[in-house]
């Protein structure tokens, strides 16, 4: 019973190596915040930033894609708003923030008109 008790007793005297200090408690969440920032906040921020200037240098003739997947060249643009051709004489109109992003013009099929001028 005794060397339980001096066992026990050996913690309290140690002189505090088992508190930590205040300031080495909060390294591992500053780390992990650095690592947050660097993976996950600074890369969308970015993202956000390209989109930004992609949606104000739309200009007409531009092939896009909509954030509902709808495919057209601009026909007209406003500050706020874009008039899009979807089809031959179908027009519709759509809030800048609702581009999803530019289609390059390679991937783009020929229209029939342009398929006529060709063989001509």
């Amino acid at each position: 019973m005794t060397s339980l008790a001096y066992a026990m007793g050996q913690g309290g005297l140690g002189g505090g190596q088992g508190s930590g200090g205040g300031f080495t408690a909060f390294i591992p969440l500053i780390l992990m915040f650095v690592i947050f920032y660097f993976l996950l906040i600074r890369p969308q921020q970015k993202k956000s930033k390209d989109h930004r200037e992609m949606i104000g240098s739309l200009k007409k003739g531009d092939r896009i894609i909509t954030s509902g997947g709808i495919h057209g060249i601009i026909t007209g643009a406003d500050e706020n708003t874009l008039t899009l051709e979807i089809a031959e004489k179908v027009r519709v109109k759509l809030n800048r923030g609702n581009v999803a992003g530019l289609v390059k013009a390679a991937a783009a099929p020929p229209t029939p008109k342009e398929e006529n001028k060709k063989s001509a």
